[in-house]
């Protein structure tokens, strides 16, 4: 298992680094995924999957530099980080189903606003270090390396913990309305994203559809897709981004792909738990029409066997008083 997380970490790291950008003249990425891969792999699989997330980590540094001592504090960090998010959220009372908008809130603060300090503080502050950046770039690389490991956990974490439960076993219903969602998606989000009046604020309707209809696999497939679309036409500059500086892509970026994600999540989130709220209710008031009838018709109430209350008869017919 652990060598399934290495890999799979170690291809969501060459993903990542084909939308990366220069901050100060530090490399860095506006969407990190592996964070994302290792903060699902170990909701799902538990702590003994960590040798897997080191592995990954490792080869995606080799894959870009000799490695040296300063890798080792690169591993552990980006080790430790989705490590701490694990303990977070299992202390929180997580559930890898995020059918309650408090796992979501938890994801957030807690899995990515939280633990992601620990990466971005330990990489940037590694670099400063060494003599790679001044003090006075720490903060802007900073804040770009900590958004984008974070957004990794906010966009990846939550589709890849979806599709492994049981709401991730497609059976679709309304499958006309969701081809004709994924065939709008596919048309308004390029023409919002490839224009240069800057009209990023059409995809959010497709956000709350999706969430409204699909809930969390929905909205998260829709937010990654335009978070990645995004990322990959401002590490261009064109489209929303023409004729901006790097910084200011940084900024406008990260914005964006923040509000979707969240957009996308909590919405999710609230809509998940009021139908699991509407469903125990409808059950309740069954089970409540049940026993009215059985009360009604002169008849014990239904209940399992074996219940307080429930006095078996004897055989011939005759109970004792």
């Amino acid at each position: 298992m652990s060598l399934a997380v290495a890999v799979c970490y170690y291809a969501a790291g060459r993903l990542g680094l084909t939308g990366r950008l220069a901050i100060e003249g530090a490399v860095v990425t506006p969407i990190w995924p592996p964070t994302g891969v290792a903060v699902a792999a170990l909701l799902l699989f538990g702590a003994r999957v960590w040798p897997g997330i080191a592995l990954g980590s490792f080869l995606v540094i080799a894959s870009l530099t000799a490695p040296g001592p300063t890798t080792v504090v690169t591993v552990v960090s980006n080790t430790v980080a989705p490590l701490c998010a694990f303990l977070l959220l299992r202390q929180a009372d997580f559930r890898p189903d995020m059918a309650r908008l408090r796992d979501g809130l938890s994801l957030v603060f807690l899995g990515g606003f939280g633990a992601m300090l620990i990466s971005a503080t330990a990489g940037v502050g590694l670099q400063v270090a060494k003599g790679s950046l001044d003090e006075s770039e720490f903060w802007p690389v900073w804040l770009a390396w900590w958004v984008g490991d974070t957004m990794g956990v906010l966009l990846v974490a939550p589709l890849l913990l979806v599709l492994a439960g049981p709401a991730g076993r497609f059976r679709v219903r309304r499958w006309k309305e969701a081809a004709f969602l994924g065939l709008t998606t596919l048309v308004l989000m390029p023409m919002a994203v490839l224009n240069p009046m800057s009209m990023l604020f059409l995809v959010f309707p497709l956000l709350i559809w999706a969430a409204l209809r699909f809930q969390l696999a929905g909205s998260m497939l829709c937010a990654l897709f335009a978070s990645v679309l995004t990322t990959f036409e401002a590490t261009s500059g064109r489209g929303a981004f023409l004729h901006l500086t790097d910084v200011e892509i940084m900024v406008k970026l990260q914005a964006f792909n923040g509000s979707a994600a969240l957009t996308a999540l909590l919405l999710a989130s609230v809509i998940t738990e009021q139908r699991a709220t509407r469903r125990s209710v409808r059950r309740a008031c069954q089970e409540l029409a049940e026993v009215l009838e059985h009360l009604a018709a002169g008849e014990p109430p239904p209940g399992p066997p074996g219940a307080a209350g429930s006095r078996a008869t004897p055989p011939g017919g005759r109970q004792d008083p």
